[in-house]
């Protein structure tokens, strides 16, 4: 196009617009914080969301003592629509998370040491991932990844995951197999376990959970609930599979703890301001 002409442009409108925090590895903490107990590494920008994210992690009761300050880079950012079903579509800008190390991660092992579990996403570099499973997985650390956004992995990065809890979209990318119900999803866990990977959940948004360990499957069935935003759902799931797996709870049970979660999620607007407390979800799981 010359320079100076206009570029015909698709206008989409919204009905309103509202701020969130919004990032996985800190919607994830604060889902298992206030289900359980938490401390959360990472980086984050200088700039007029960082306070803000660590005021909602402080208020969450998360420790945050190992956030790292990146000066003149931004907070890593979600842009996020929401239609009127509920349902979302997301830009990610990976902001201060693209500069978290494998220094970074070797200064946590004092603490990885007496962890429980590990949860990891893929919004950090792959080699930061890779290290901090390496370590934990080393230190006898239940490693839990959250393949998102989802990218190619290593057969060395999988054989050190314990539980892996890819979505529909993410175990198609990873297995190259269509997954869209649970007959799939058994099929794309048969495959992630052959690779290494310990146990496997796949998340069927409102059609519940196939999970897989040991050649076994199981399935939690989703809940009806009144879908409001789903926003951060995968992540409330993922908060809560993490602090039921840290009480103990076998893979099945502990599936129906997190389902129990993201159920109560997604009938809230927003991120971390939509994850439930722990009373919350014991009461909703005596109902049903």
């Amino acid at each position: 196009m010359p320079p100076g002409e206009t570029k015909r442009v698709r206008l989409l409108r919204a009905k309103s617009f509202r701020f969130f925090l919004e990032e996985k590895g800190a919607n994830q903490a604060v889902a298992a914080a206030k289900t359980g107990e938490i401390i959360v590494a990472g980086r984050i920008g200088d700039d007029v969301f960082s306070e803000a994210l660590i005021d909602s992690l402080s208020g969450a009761q998360v420790g945050q003592e190992h956030i790292v300050i990146t000066p003149g880079v931004s907070t890593g950012s979600a842009f996020i629509t929401v239609d009127d079903t509920g349902e979302n579509s997301i830009i990610v800008v990976p902001g201060a998370n693209g500069y978290y190390t494998e220094k970074d991660v070797d200064a946590l092992m004092p603490y990885l040491r007496k962890a429980t579990v590990l949860m990891l996403q893929l919004e950090i570099p792959l080699g930061a991932v890779s290290c901090a499973a390496r370590l934990a997985h080393s230190c006898g650390v239940k490693v839990m990844l959250d393949p998102a956004p989802p990218i190619p992995m290593p057969g060395d990065l999988l054989e050190t995951i314990d539980i892996i809890t890819p979505n529909e979209h993410e175990a198609s990318f990873l297995t190259g197999m269509e997954v869209t119900g649970v007959e799939s999803a058994k099929l794309a866990a048969s495959d992630l376990l052959s690779r290494g990977v310990k146990a496997v959940v796949i998340k069927l948004g409102a059609g519940g959970v196939v999970y897989s360990e040991q050649g076994s499957f199981g399935f939690v069935p989703g809940h009806s609930v009144q879908v409001v935003d789903t926003t951060a759902a995968g992540d409330a799931f993922s908060g809560g599979l993490a602090v039921a797996l840290c009480e103990g709870k076998p893979l099945g049970e502990a599936c129906r703890f997190a389902n129990g979660v993201a159920a109560l999620s997604v009938t809230r607007k927003g991120a971390q301001t939509s994850m439930p407390e722990r009373s919350e979800v014991d009461g909703f799981l005596r109902l049903i």
